[in-house]
C-alpha cells in the first residue's frame, strides 16, 4: 500500500510537471516578435489632463521596428480646439521630434497652461504624424490604415483652486513641507485636499501633545468650501484615519487671489500631556502652488 501512494504521489507530481511545461511551451509560442517593416507611432492614441497640472506632460513617439543605427527625425502637425500660448505649450523644437540612435522612443514635451475659470469646459490638442526620415527605411503609422499616426490630448477644464500644491506647516521659525499635494474638485465649490498630514509627525513635541489623534495616518484628506469671496469654510467632517474622539475637524481659510496659496486654520482636539487633559488647538497649514 505505501509502494502504490509512493507511485501515485510521483505521478501526480509528474503530471503537474509536464502541464506545466505545456503550460510555459503555450507561453513562449505567444511571443510575437515583430520582424515586418518599420514603423513610427504615438504610443498612446488618446491622453486626458486637466489644465492645473503643472508637470511636465510627455507625448511618446515610438518606432514599432527594430532599433535603427541612426536617428529618426519624426514630423507632427497640431491641430485642435485648444489654444498654444493660452492653454498649452510645448517645449524645445516643435513639429519635430527626435528618436536617437539606437532607441525606440522620442518624446514631445507639453505643459499645460491653468487659465481656470470655474466653467468646467475641455479643449483638445490633435497631434497628427505627417513626416519621417529616412523615409526609405520607416514609415508612418502601422498597417495600411497608418494605425497609430494620430493622438487626441484632452485638457479637462480645472477649478480656480484645482492643482498641485507644497503644503506648509510653520512652527515657530521653521516649518515642515510635504510637496505634490493635489486639491480637486468637482463642482468648483466644494474642494478634497489629499493629504493633511504636513509635518504633524514632529509637530507634537513642540507642545507637549501625546498622540491618539493619528498624527501617524497615511494621506488623511480634507473638505473645504469655497465661500466665492476669497474666504473658506471648513465644514464639521470626519477622518476616519484618526483616532476617535479625535477625528472631528472643522475650521475657516483665505484663498489668496494674487498667489493663489491657500491658507487653513484647522479646529482639532488634542491631548496634551502637560495638564492630562483634551485641548481644542487651531491647525494651521498653508498650500503653496507648485
Amino acid at each position: 500500500m505505501k509502494n502504490t501512494k509512493y507511485t501515485f504521489s510521483h505521478l501526480a507530481a509528474l503530471v503537474v510537471t509536464l502541464l506545466a511545461g505545456l503550460w510555459l511551451s503555450g507561453c513562449e509560442e505567444q511571443r510575437i516578435i515583430y520582424e515586418g517593416a518599420n514603423f513610427v507611432r504615438f504610443t498612446d492614441s488618446t491622453l486626458s489632463f486637466k489644465e492645473s497640472y503643472s508637470k511636465a506632460i510627455k507625448v511618446r513617439v515610438h518606432n514599432g521596428g527594430k532599433v535603427l543605427n541612426e536617428s529618426i527625425n519624426v514630423q507632427y502637425t497640431i491641430g485642435g480646439t485648444a489654444r498654444e500660448g493660452r492653454d498649452y505649450r510645448i517645449e524645445g523644437n516643435k513639429g519635430t521630434v527626435i528618436i536617437p540612435v539606437n532607441q525606440s522612443f522620442g518624446e514631445i514635451t507639453l505643459y499645460l497652461l491653468n487659465n481656470a475659470n470655474n466653467i468646467l469646459e475641455s479643449s483638445t490638442i490633435e497631434f497628427t504624424i505627417a513626416g519621417v526620415s529616412p523615409s526609405d527605411k520607416i514609415k508612418v503609422g502601422f498597417g495600411e490604415g497608418g494605425l497609430g499616426s494620430k493622438m487626441v490630448f484632452t485638457i479637462r477644464d480645472a477649478c480656480i483652486m484645482d492643482g498641485i500644491y507644497t503644503g506648509r506647516l510653520p512652527v515657530g521659525n521653521q516649518a515642515f513641507q510635504l510637496a505634490d499635494i493635489e486639491i480637486s474638485s468637482a463642482d468648483c465649490k466644494r474642494y478634497t485636499i489629499s493629504n493633511i498630514n504636513v509635518g504633524l509627525l514632529g509637530f507634537p513635541q513642540f507642545f507637549n501633545w501625546d498622540s491618539p489623534v493619528g498624527f501617524q495616518a497615511e494621506r488623511p484628506t480634507l473638505d473645504f468650501i469655497d465661500n466665492g469671496n476669497n474666504t473658506l469654510t471648513i465644514p464639521q467632517q470626519v477622518i476616519p484615519q484618526f483616532a476617535s474622539g479625535y477625528d472631528t475637524l472643522s475650521g475657516t481659510g483665505v484663498w489668496n487671489p494674487v498667489n493663489k496659496q491657500i491658507s487653513l486654520s484647522i479646529r482639532m482636539k488634542i491631548y496634551k500631556l502637560s495638564n492630562g487633559r483634551d485641548s481644542i488647538v487651531n491647525l494651521p497649514l498653508i498650500y503653496v502652488p507648485q
